[in-house]
Protein backbone atom coordinates (compact mmCIF):
# COMPACT_ATOMS: atom_id res chain seq x y z
CA UNK A 1 0.00 0.00 0.00
CA UNK A 2 1.46 3.11 -0.97
CA UNK A 3 2.48 6.01 1.73
CA UNK A 4 1.35 9.48 0.93
CA UNK A 5 3.36 11.69 3.71
CA UNK A 6 2.47 15.06 5.13
CA UNK A 7 5.51 17.17 6.19
CA UNK A 8 6.09 21.24 5.85
CA UNK A 9 9.61 21.29 4.99
CA UNK A 10 11.76 20.66 1.46
CA UNK A 11 14.52 19.29 3.30
CA UNK A 12 12.21 16.64 5.05
CA UNK A 13 10.80 15.44 1.49
CA UNK A 14 13.72 14.66 0.12
CA UNK A 15 14.87 12.35 2.88
CA UNK A 16 11.45 10.75 2.78
CA UNK A 17 10.85 10.70 -1.25
CA UNK A 18 13.30 8.13 -2.03
CA UNK A 19 14.09 6.17 -5.52
CA UNK A 20 12.11 2.98 -4.57
CA UNK A 21 10.48 3.58 -1.94
CA UNK A 22 6.19 3.61 -2.93
CA UNK A 23 5.86 7.04 -1.43
CA UNK A 24 4.01 10.34 -2.32
CA UNK A 25 5.16 13.05 -0.36
CA UNK A 26 3.08 16.43 -0.03
CA UNK A 27 4.99 19.55 1.65
CA UNK A 28 3.05 22.18 3.35
CA UNK A 29 5.02 24.97 4.00
CA UNK A 30 2.67 25.97 6.77
CA UNK A 31 -0.75 26.73 4.57
CA UNK A 32 -2.89 24.41 6.17
CA UNK A 33 -5.37 25.13 3.77
CA UNK A 34 -3.44 23.90 0.40
CA UNK A 35 -2.06 21.19 2.22
CA UNK A 36 -5.29 19.70 3.00
CA UNK A 37 -6.25 20.51 -0.60
CA UNK A 38 -2.92 19.08 -2.19
CA UNK A 39 -3.36 15.76 -0.04
CA UNK A 40 -6.31 14.84 -0.60
CA UNK A 41 -6.03 15.12 -4.42
CA UNK A 42 -3.03 12.99 -3.42
CA UNK A 43 -5.00 10.46 -2.05
CA UNK A 44 -7.83 10.98 -4.40
CA UNK A 45 -4.56 9.49 -7.41
CA UNK A 46 -3.32 7.45 -4.68
CA UNK A 47 -5.53 5.70 -1.72
CA UNK A 48 -2.83 4.63 1.39
CA UNK A 49 -1.66 5.14 4.44
CA UNK A 50 -1.56 8.43 5.09
CA UNK A 51 1.06 9.47 7.30
CA UNK A 52 2.31 12.93 9.10
CA UNK A 53 6.09 13.18 8.99
CA UNK A 54 8.82 15.03 9.53
CA UNK A 55 10.19 17.43 12.40
CA UNK A 56 8.07 18.22 15.84
CA UNK A 57 8.44 20.32 18.84
CA UNK A 58 8.61 18.09 22.20
CA UNK A 59 5.38 18.90 24.86
CA UNK A 60 6.30 16.14 26.89
CA UNK A 61 10.17 17.43 28.81
CA UNK A 62 11.36 13.80 28.55
CA UNK A 63 12.23 14.15 24.97
CA UNK A 64 15.15 14.81 23.63
CA UNK A 65 16.03 16.15 19.43
CA UNK A 66 16.10 12.95 17.31
CA UNK A 67 13.57 10.94 19.63
CA UNK A 68 11.20 9.58 17.35
CA UNK A 69 7.35 9.61 18.40
CA UNK A 70 4.38 7.18 16.54
CA UNK A 71 0.78 7.74 17.22
CA UNK A 72 -2.50 6.94 15.54
CA UNK A 73 -3.53 3.46 13.45
CA UNK A 74 -3.31 0.86 16.42
CA UNK A 75 -1.85 -1.72 13.73
CA UNK A 76 0.11 0.53 12.39
CA UNK A 77 1.68 1.82 15.59
CA UNK A 78 2.66 -1.52 16.48
CA UNK A 79 4.15 -2.60 13.01
CA UNK A 80 6.34 0.73 13.72
CA UNK A 81 7.09 -0.23 17.07
CA UNK A 82 8.27 -3.43 15.98
CA UNK A 83 10.99 -1.32 13.10
CA UNK A 84 11.29 1.24 15.44
CA UNK A 85 11.75 0.03 19.05
CA UNK A 86 13.14 2.98 20.75
CA UNK A 87 10.35 4.92 19.69
CA UNK A 88 7.79 6.70 21.86
CA UNK A 89 4.37 6.27 21.65
CA UNK A 90 2.17 9.06 22.12
CA UNK A 91 -0.15 11.87 20.84
CA UNK A 92 1.13 14.29 18.36
CA UNK A 93 -1.11 17.22 17.66
CA UNK A 94 -0.67 19.56 15.27
CA UNK A 95 -1.66 23.49 14.80
CA UNK A 96 -2.02 26.03 12.16
CA UNK A 97 0.61 28.23 14.11
CA UNK A 98 4.14 27.19 15.26
CA UNK A 99 4.41 26.48 18.90
CA UNK A 100 7.13 28.36 19.93
CA UNK A 101 7.53 29.27 23.03
CA UNK A 102 8.32 26.96 26.54
CA UNK A 103 4.74 28.36 27.93
CA UNK A 104 2.71 27.62 24.41
CA UNK A 105 4.27 24.34 24.87
CA UNK A 106 3.08 23.66 28.37
CA UNK A 107 -0.44 24.88 27.71
CA UNK A 108 -0.71 23.02 25.09
CA UNK A 109 0.13 19.85 26.86
CA UNK A 110 -2.31 20.51 29.36
CA UNK A 111 -5.07 20.96 26.94
CA UNK A 112 -4.17 18.01 25.44
CA UNK A 113 -2.11 15.66 26.46
CA UNK A 114 -0.01 15.33 23.53
CA UNK A 115 3.49 14.66 23.60
CA UNK A 116 4.76 16.12 20.33
CA UNK A 117 3.32 19.05 17.92
CA UNK A 118 3.88 19.80 14.21
CA UNK A 119 2.15 21.76 11.56
CA UNK A 120 0.55 18.90 9.36
CA UNK A 121 -0.45 16.15 12.02
CA UNK A 122 -4.28 17.43 12.77
CA UNK A 123 -4.74 18.14 8.91
CA UNK A 124 -3.44 14.76 7.46
CA UNK A 125 -5.64 13.40 10.03
CA UNK A 126 -8.48 14.93 8.89
CA UNK A 127 -7.92 13.74 5.36
CA UNK A 128 -7.30 9.91 6.62
CA UNK A 129 -11.15 10.41 8.23
CA UNK A 130 -12.53 11.64 5.49
CA UNK A 131 -11.37 9.28 2.61
CA UNK A 132 -11.88 6.33 5.59
CA UNK A 133 -7.95 6.07 5.51
CA UNK A 134 -5.67 4.78 7.74
CA UNK A 135 -3.42 7.54 9.33
CA UNK A 136 0.24 7.52 11.66
CA UNK A 137 2.39 10.51 12.36
CA UNK A 138 5.69 9.46 12.59
CA UNK A 139 8.06 12.70 14.19
CA UNK A 140 11.54 13.25 15.38
CA UNK A 141 11.75 16.06 17.97
CA UNK A 142 13.68 18.93 16.80
CA UNK A 143 13.36 21.43 19.88
CA UNK A 144 12.69 20.51 23.65
CA UNK A 145 9.57 21.36 25.53
CA UNK A 146 11.74 23.96 27.25
CA UNK A 147 13.15 25.77 24.72
CA UNK A 148 11.32 29.26 22.89
CA UNK A 149 12.58 29.38 19.33
CA UNK A 150 14.32 32.70 18.37
CA UNK A 151 12.77 34.97 15.86
CA UNK A 152 14.28 33.76 13.44
CA UNK A 153 13.58 30.60 13.64
CA UNK A 154 9.79 31.50 12.95
CA UNK A 155 10.32 33.20 9.76
CA UNK A 156 12.78 30.51 8.26
CA UNK A 157 10.40 28.98 5.89
CA UNK A 158 8.92 29.84 2.73
CA UNK A 159 5.16 28.97 1.72
CA UNK A 160 6.98 25.92 -0.50
CA UNK A 161 8.36 24.44 2.44
CA UNK A 162 12.56 25.53 1.52
CA UNK A 163 14.29 27.53 3.76
CA UNK A 164 13.23 31.62 3.54
CA UNK A 165 17.51 32.55 4.13
CA UNK A 166 17.21 36.17 3.49
CA UNK A 167 14.12 36.30 6.21
CA UNK A 168 16.42 34.46 8.75
CA UNK A 169 19.27 36.52 7.95
CA UNK A 170 17.22 40.12 8.39
CA UNK A 171 16.02 39.27 11.66
CA UNK A 172 19.52 38.49 12.60
CA UNK A 173 21.13 41.18 11.35
CA UNK A 174 17.61 43.19 13.58
CA UNK A 175 18.12 40.76 16.78
CA UNK A 176 22.02 39.89 17.13
CA UNK A 177 21.64 38.57 20.05
CA UNK A 178 19.45 35.55 18.82
CA UNK A 179 22.42 34.06 17.60
CA UNK A 180 23.03 31.65 20.12
CA UNK A 181 19.94 30.70 20.62
CA UNK A 182 19.33 30.15 16.58
CA UNK A 183 22.59 28.24 16.42
CA UNK A 184 21.47 25.98 19.75
CA UNK A 185 18.17 25.75 16.99
CA UNK A 186 19.80 24.89 14.01
CA UNK A 187 21.83 22.05 16.44
CA UNK A 188 18.83 20.45 17.57
CA UNK A 189 17.15 20.44 13.60
CA UNK A 190 20.44 18.88 12.41
CA UNK A 191 20.28 15.80 14.88
CA UNK A 192 16.36 15.74 14.15
CA UNK A 193 17.04 15.74 10.17
CA UNK A 194 19.60 13.18 10.58
CA UNK A 195 17.10 10.88 13.21
CA UNK A 196 14.77 11.43 10.50
CA UNK A 197 16.75 10.03 7.90
CA UNK A 198 17.77 6.63 10.21
CA UNK A 199 14.21 6.44 10.87
CA UNK A 200 12.91 6.33 6.78
CA UNK A 201 15.76 4.54 5.64
CA UNK A 202 14.73 1.78 8.42
CA UNK A 203 11.16 2.02 7.58
CA UNK A 204 11.78 1.24 3.86
CA UNK A 205 13.83 -1.80 5.41
CA UNK A 206 11.32 -2.59 7.06
CA UNK A 207 8.82 -2.92 4.28
CA UNK A 208 6.17 -0.55 5.94
CA UNK A 209 5.60 0.59 2.61
CA UNK A 210 4.62 -2.15 1.25
CA UNK A 211 1.66 -3.31 3.69
CA UNK A 212 -1.41 -4.12 1.81
CA UNK A 213 -4.94 -3.84 3.16
CA UNK A 214 -5.80 -7.03 4.25
CA UNK A 215 -3.01 -7.30 6.56
CA UNK A 216 -4.48 -4.35 8.78
CA UNK A 217 -6.89 -4.68 11.62
CA UNK A 218 -10.38 -4.82 10.63
CA UNK A 219 -11.62 -2.43 12.47
CA UNK A 220 -9.09 0.20 12.73
CA UNK A 221 -8.63 2.58 16.23
CA UNK A 222 -6.77 5.60 16.25
CA UNK A 223 -5.24 7.28 19.52
CA UNK A 224 -7.27 10.07 20.04
CA UNK A 225 -4.82 13.28 20.42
Amino acid sequence: MTLVVACGLKREESIIERPGRDVFVVVGGGDAARLDAELDDMVEMFPGIIVSSGLAGALDPTLLPGDVVIDGHRGLVARLQAILPHARIGAVVGSDTIVATAAEKQALTDRTGAIAVDMETHIARRVAARRNLPFVAVRVISDDAGSTLPPAALVGMKPDGSMALRAVLWSLARQPRQLPSLIRTGDQAGRAFKSLERTFAAIAAGHFDRISPEHLPPDPEDYEA
